[in-house]
């Protein structure tokens, strides 16, 4: 078995419950397989004789796991966060991997409450509804009253989620405990680490999305045809984040496969010349490495230590009208046209509204955007505009046409990089994560888990 040696920077207030590790292929020749953690081989023929059969359709869809039951109930209530986050576009082919996939992560879920439990740092009630009523809030815009109406209409329930969020805050609390007060990072490992992030001063770097799927050459064509399917979800709207997460093997898929900033030479020669080749937003994949195959998510591009023009802060003014219900497209041609006249006589941004009065448009002022926030067509254009002018028109008979108009920029200052402390930080929390999954391995080794 192996595991993925490039992972990044993971902070543990984002771990959730892991998937399972990658699986690599067996190899051809006869060598015993050692297990992981352990120094005695294995003792597998490199073409293994089976007794008996094993219906792959034949598939059990709850466990007791040390005595705690998860049943049909608590999957099918995840499962449905799970469609509801990709706008419920899911085959029902897909759906019953992906419901085997909470399946595990149900277990892993359980087994890391119990063992905080035993350890006598449980999650308590104050904490599971403090931070409900923080997701609710934040991620949602509702109260916790209307979540709970939401979550039963798209077929879960609040209890589903306090339970993924028990499990959440029971397992930091372990960490705190068992692992992090273990982990030590000298000062010469940090000076050493900040003195190759400044020899690296101007490189590139990549801020990549993983969902890693092993294979052997037994199931090579399956697993690849499952990750050809996966591709497509994703490019009509799916979610990498929950995809990554539910079927990812790697151990990044409790962060939503983020593999965090890293550079090429860090990623197999295979994956860093996809990665070489995209921009940010696109999809590779799924691309063969060893062991199985990724499906890669550029999240974005940067030079190290170096100022991002993408980072500037921009003061906008949008400049809009809309098409009256059942407007025509020759109707709706003329009035864009005269929309792009008067928008190009607009003699700067002090001038917009008075402009925009005489056709009756609208015009909307914001002088804290981000350029890297905007779609990557318009960062572009609006990096590269002289304060005053405005984008070209842009939009549809149904939304409307609009302009931006750059008002003004502040472009964004060279950074030193992390501080010491903050680069321990980054150390330390790679460094716990590592264990963390360590840690939940033996979980999973030591358990007794019957499926029903």
């Amino acid at each position: 078995m192996t595991s993925k040696l490039y992972i990044t920077r993971k902070a543990i207030s984002r771990t959730l419950g892991s998937t399972a590790m990658a699986l690599a292929a067996f190899s051809s020749a006869a060598a015993p397989v050692l297990a992981q953690g352990a120094n005695t081989p294995l003792n597998i023929p490199a073409n293994p004789t089976m007794f008996g059969t094993n219906d792959p359709n034949v598939r059990r869809a709850t466990a007791i796991i040390n005595g705690e039951i998860v049943t049909g109930t608590d999957v099918e209530q995840r499962l449905a966060l799970i469609v509801s986050a990709n706008g419920g576009k899911i085959d029902a082919e897909e759906k019953e991997r992906l419901r085997m996939q909470v399946l595990r992560n149900l277990i892993d879920e359980t087994l890391q409450i119990q063992e905080a439990k035993a350890a006598d740092v449980p999650a308590d009630d104050a904490q599971v509804d403090a931070t409900y009523e923080r997701v609710a809030t934040q991620n949602f815009g509702q109260s916790p009253e209307a979540m709970e109406k939401y979550l039963a209409r798209i077929g879960s329930s609040a209890t589903s989620l306090k339970r993924q969020i028990r499990g959440e805050l029971a397992w930091q609390n372990l960490l705190r405990r068992n692992v992090q007060p273990f982990v030590n990072i000298s000062e010469g490992e940090v000076q050493e680490a900040i003195q190759r992030l400044q020899a690296s001063k101007g490189t590139e770097e990549y801020r990549i999305g993983e969902i890693f799927l092993s294979a052997n050459d037994e199931n090579k064509a399956q697993v690849f045809a499952n990750a050809e399917k996966i591709v497509e979800q994703l490019k009509q709207g799916g979610s990498f984040v929950a995809y990554a997460r539910q079927y990812s093997e790697a151990s990044t898929a409790s962060v939503g496969g983020d593999l965090g900033w890293i550079r090429l030479a860090q990623l197999p020669s295979e994956l860093g010349a996809a990665a070489g080749t995209m921009a940010p937003g696109q999809l590779a994949g799924p691309v063969e490495i060893r062991g199985g195959f990724s499906i890669l998510y550029l999240i974005d591009k940067r030079q190290v230590l170096t100022a991002d023009p993408r980072d500037a802060l921009l003061s906008l003014k949008q400049i809009s009208i809309e098409f009256p219900k059942g407007t025509t497209s020759d109707v709706a041609t003329k009035r864009a046209a005269e929309f792009a006249a008067t928008v190009k006589a607009i003699k700067g941004c002090g001038d917009a509204e008075a402009q925009a009065n005489k056709i009756g448009a609208t015009v909307v002022a914001n002088d804290q955007i981000k350029a890297r926030d905007l779609p990557g067509a318009l960062q572009e254009t609006l990096l590269n505009l002289p304060v005053g002018q405005t984008t070209p028109p842009f939009g549809s008979i149904e939304e409307g046409v609009r302009v931006l108009m750059l008002c003004g920029r502040d472009d964004p200052q060279v950074t030193s990089g992390p501080n010491f402390d903050e680069m321990m930080a980054q150390m330390e929390d790679d460094r716990v994560n590592k264990r963390a999954q360590t840690y939940l391995r033996d979980l999973r080794r030591d358990a007794v888990i019957e499926y029903n």
